[in-house]
């Protein structure tokens, strides 16, 4: 990545003139299935602009409550767009349609529009939990004409454990995003694709949010090698993550965690200490953090080693919270 960085071809991007920027977008385009695509500093961004895209002011947007664009953006869209949320439960990382439904249907007990539908996949504070792509298409086709966006931050984890491609993946919804930094291994950037007259209004909102880069190409590279050379190795961050899953699963029986509900590079359980074991467990040199009050959360990418998963399960063997 670093070597095709240092000899990228680059342009002014602010005017389109950016070719290693321009092939970018176009692979992902291509890879989504979708018209156009739009890079983007970061994942939050290419969010925020598919929500200036999708909806208007006073609208609502319906969404699981533990969504990334709900709950880790802090309280981006609110101030970004006027707009607020409708949010149903997701502890299992996916949205009951009858729930997203009964919501659509309160329009008629004078209520705001829903202008839009959000589903992350995967769903990151479930546990990485990938969505079955069939019942993504159940959720586009119920809601009708309303726009669904599709956070997919990390996208290709769903792909690599479903065996679904991106392009159906992305086939139900209006507009996409991915990351192309986590488990990709890019730098920085992410990618957000839809109808090219979407992505039209999107430079705009981007430019708006102080988006647009320069000779942004010298990043572009480095999603190019990601999207080319890094999809398939997550396979490996996933079975490194299940083994991980079965240590703390031992290590803590009182957190009820199934470690057969890790199917990708997310390991999250709820425990009553989550915050004190992260702590703890930092201190003896195994990472994690918290994605709620007693919500713990490790993740493996490609700087965890089969030797590092070996380490994490010598030390829970071990470990024991003090007591507090």
């Amino acid at each position: 990545m670093r070597q095709a960085m240092a000899n990228s071809i680059v342009g002014d991007d602010g005017y389109g003139e950016d070719p290693t920027v321009n092939a970018l977008e176009a692979r992902y385009a291509e890879i989504v299935g979708k018209e156009a695509a739009l890079f983007v500093p970061s994942g939050v961004m290419a969010n925020q602009i598919a929500v200036r895209v999708l909806t208007r002011p006073g609208d609502v947007i319906v969404a699981g409550r533990g969504q990334h664009v709900v709950s880790f953006e802090m309280g981006a869209s609110a101030r970004n767009s006027s707009v607020q949320f409708a949010t149903v439960d997701d502890t299992d990382g996916v949205m009951l349609l009858s729930d997203v439904l009964d919501v659509i249907d309160a329009e008629l007990d004078h209520q705001p529009h829903v202008a839009m539908v959000a589903v992350e996949n995967t769903h990151m504070p479930s546990g990485g939990t990938p969505w079955d792509v069939n019942d993504f298409r159940a959720l586009a086709n119920a809601v009708g004409e309303r726009p669904v966006h599709l956070d997919g931050a990390r996208l290709f984890n769903a792909v690599v454990a479903t065996g679904t491609s991106a392009a159906e993946y992305a086939a139900p919804a209006t507009t996409v995003m991915t990351c192309l930094s986590k488990g990709l291994c890019a730098p920085v950037g992410s990618l957000l694709a839809g109808p090219a007259v979407l992505m039209e209004r999107a430079r705009v909102e981007r430019k708006r949010l102080g988006g647009t880069m320069r000779q942004a190409g010298v990043l572009a590279a480095a999603g190019l090698v990601a999207l080319d050379t890094m999809i398939d190795r997550l396979a490996d961050d996933h079975g490194r993550a299940r083994q991980i899953a079965d240590h703390f699963a031992s290590a803590f029986p009182e957190s009820h965690y199934d470690p057969a509900t890790c199917r990708t590079n997310i390991v999250a359980f709820s425990h009553p200490q989550a915050r004190q074991i992260v702590d703890e467990l930092a201190k003896l040199g195994v990472e994690g953090g918290t994605v709620a009050p007693r919500r713990a959360r490790f993740v493996t990418h490609a700087g965890v080693t089969d030797d590092d998963v070996a380490f994490v399960g010598e030390v829970l063997a071990k470990f024991k919270p003090t007591t507090r």
